[in-house]
């Protein structure tokens, strides 16, 4: 059942729950963020709209810098302004920045560790028709490898605009991941938010847990059919879904909100691979060096246990209709029930 005592969304497994653009929570929180420190200034690479940076740039048009097509100078242009004690926030596709501005965001940013936020927008297949050149599958990979970078993956729009807030108010050069299509709103506005904390969004009623067994290695394999899922991003709903599922056939499920990737949570992790002894990782991302890796590349070392992989399989995107693109490449709902009992039956 959903984790009520972090006040999720009620409505959440309604027909017409409400569906709202991931990105456009960062353009409020970023407005709110500008409200309470004057310190707060923003730089677009000529996509304001559609990263929802037009609300600040219409607020406050003395503290916005258009830049332009030119997604190298984003990122020096701003390294310079927080050198002199501003707090950027800079926004483009993610294809465009982090993908094409790496090195400056590398050498100008956090190898000076300024606290430049990069903000990422129109990530994964979900940006649809826009093709494969504009679809950002490879952006926590190359931005959780870079010293000092923090990375987040909000989960909604609600999540977004915390994560924005909280990222203002860090010293640490940071990336923030958005969707582009309207995705469910999970959280609320009462929903804890912190970065570099997980949250179990999900548990089912049925866990061996509540039922005063033991923890550790023994309970999670063998004995029982339980799996934990470690979802991040817009692809959490369809995690939620799955769980609901799977707790009806009787099976042990609990969902986790990885939110943010760097720094992991590697207590939440631990925890949940000793109770489930089995885990089903799901992002809109390839596969090879995202969220999934982080947390394989944890365990292997502290507690391994069987993992399955829910995300793009080293593959290029193409163009389609989001929803089709999502199960096109094997991360809808059926590819996650089904990687869920294959992670069981190797416990």
């Amino acid at each position: 059942m959903l984790n009520n005592s972090i006040k999720l969304n009620p409505k959440l497994f309604d027909a017409d729950v409400e569906q709202i653009p991931i990105r456009k929570g960062f353009g409020e929180g970023l407005l709110r963020a500008a409200e309470l420190d004057t310190r707060v200034v923003g730089l677009c690479a000529d996509l304001t709209e559609s990263t929802q940076m037009h609300l600040f740039k219409q607020r406050f048009p003395e503290r916005f810098i258009e830049i332009g097509v030119a997604e190298q100078n984003l990122a020096t242009v701003a390294s310079g302004m927080a050198a002199m004690g501003k707090i950027p926030f800079i926004s483009s596709y993610a294809v465009f920045s982090p993908g094409r501005n790496w090195e400056q965001i590398r050498t100008t940013i956090a190898y000076n560790n300024v606290p430049v936020k990069i903000v990422g927008s129109h990530a994964g297949v979900s940006v649809g028709p826009d093709g494969g050149s504009h679809q950002a599958l490879e952006d926590m990979a190359i931005m959780r490898v870079i010293p000092r970078m923090v990375v987040i993956s909000p989960c909604d729009a609600i999540a977004a605009k915390k994560a924005t807030l909280a990222a203002a108010l860090t010293a640490s050069p940071t990336y923030i991941r958005l969707a582009r299509e309207k995705t469910p709103i999970i959280t609320t506005e009462e929903t804890p938010f912190e970065i570099g904390k997980a949250e179990m969004f999900w548990r089912s009623k049925n866990s061996p847990l509540k039922k005063g067994l033991s923890q550790g290695r023994s309970e999670g394999r063998g004995i029982f059919p339980s799996v934990g899922i470690i979802a991040t991003g817009a692809l959490l709903y369809r995690a939620i879904l799955v769980a609901k599922r799977l707790d009806s056939e009787g099976k042990y499920v609990t969902v986790v909100n990885l939110s943010t990737i760097k720094p992991l949570d590697e207590e939440a992790i631990l925890k949940l691979a000793r109770e489930m002894g089995a885990i089903v990782t799901v992002e809109e991302h390839q596969i090879y060096g995202g969220m999934g890796s982080t947390v394989a590349e944890y365990l292997a070392k502290h507690f391994p246990v069987p993992i399955e992989f829910i995300g793009v399989n080293d593959r290029f995107g193409q163009s389609g209709k989001p929803d089709e693109l999502i199960e096109f490449y094997g991360m809808g709902e059926k590819d996650i029930y089904n990687a869920a009992h294959r992670v069981m039956l190797r416990k």
